[in-house]
């Protein structure tokens, strides 16, 4: 499963260090997100997801 974070931030014309510091953690744990080095808690992904204004199942597609 492939995260679109990266895409939905960079629409809204936000920074790493921006999503990060509205959902409490650090610009390193965006990246790896992003960059599929770590999962989300569902708190996180809950948080990204009203962050980014969307749904926590369209911050995820399959392979």
């Amino acid at each position: 499963m492939k995260n679109r974070i990266r895409v939905l931030r960079k629409e809204k014309k936000m920074t790493q260090a921006q999503l990060a510091k509205l959902c409490h953690v650090s610009r390193q744990t965006i990246n790896m997100i992003e960059n599929d080095h770590y999962d989300p808690t569902l708190k996180l992904a809950l948080e990204l997801s009203e962050q980014l204004n969307v749904t926590v199942n369209d911050l995820f597609q399959k392979d």
